[in-house]
């Protein structure tokens, strides 16, 4: 397991455990996630890795385009080097983190993996890492809404009056349990969505990176996980 000790980890890492699978955790303090050798030694001997690791940043900084570097990198060079690692070390299945906010704007579509995606600012390393994961012959990648409850931070805006996909951590930890049983490829997780038709703050326009940074908060996206509970029967319960 990588990222045991964020938001998604702390839920995960209980689940995995009832589900009977052994887990062991990566230390960042003597591995590095994107230090390939390092990794390579670390996951020998072990099915599968679940790679939860993020850096989200907090409060208002989370509409900064500087202030997402570190998870840029984590899901760009990290998500490398963890599959490349895991395809020497012999591991069959890897699952990686994603977010489901890579989606054009749907209007009032449904919208499942097979939709537009449209990758602009921040959210443009989830595609990166998707690639990275699916040159695994097991990767899977999970595109989750935003986290809402739990430990997760509440967004520090939300913009527009369309739909938007969440998902509580427990049920994100739940679908990262499931997915190591299910096919390989790409998975929404989410509950079932909202409309943002209340409290919702209207923002002036901006440009270049924080653009669209904001752009990105105000899109319609009506995800539907239809796919993973087909294949796996998970179903959110929060």
């Amino acid at each position: 397991m990588i990222g045991a000790t964020g938001v998604l980890g702390r839920e995960a890492v209980p689940r995995l455990r009832a589900a009977g699978h052994e887990v062991d955790v990566l230390d960042r303090h003597t591995t590095s996630m994107f230090d390939v050798g390092q990794l390579t030694a670390a996951f020998a001997g072990h099915d599968a890795v679940v790679n939860l690791a993020t850096r989200i940043p907090l409060s208002a900084k989370a509409v900064l385009a500087r202030a997402w570097a570190e998870n840029n990198r984590i899901r760009t060079e990290g998500s490398a080097a963890v599959v490349e690692a895991a395809m020497r070390a012999g591991v069959g299945r890897v699952v990686q983190e994603g977010i489901s906010f890579v989606y054009a704007d749907g209007g009032d579509r449904e919208l499942d993996e097979s939709a537009p995606i449209e990758p602009v600012g921040h959210v443009a390393s989830s595609v990166t890492a998707q690639e990275n994961v699916l040159r695994h012959p097991g990767g899977v990648f999970l595109r989750f809404g935003l986290l809402m409850g739990g430990d997760a931070t509440s967004p520090p805006v939300l913009v527009g009056d369309g739909w938007m996909s969440v998902v509580h951590p427990a049920d994100a930890a739940a679908a990262a349990v499931a997915a190591l049983d299910a096919p390989p490829g790409v998975y929404n997780v989410g509950t079932p969505v909202l409309k943002r038709d209340t409290g919702i703050t209207r923002l002036p326009r901006f440009s270049g990176k924080l653009a669209a940074s904001f752009e990105v908060f105000g899109r319609s996206q009506r995800v539907v996980s239809t796919k993973l509970t087909e294949a796996t029967g998970w179903r959110p319960r929060h």
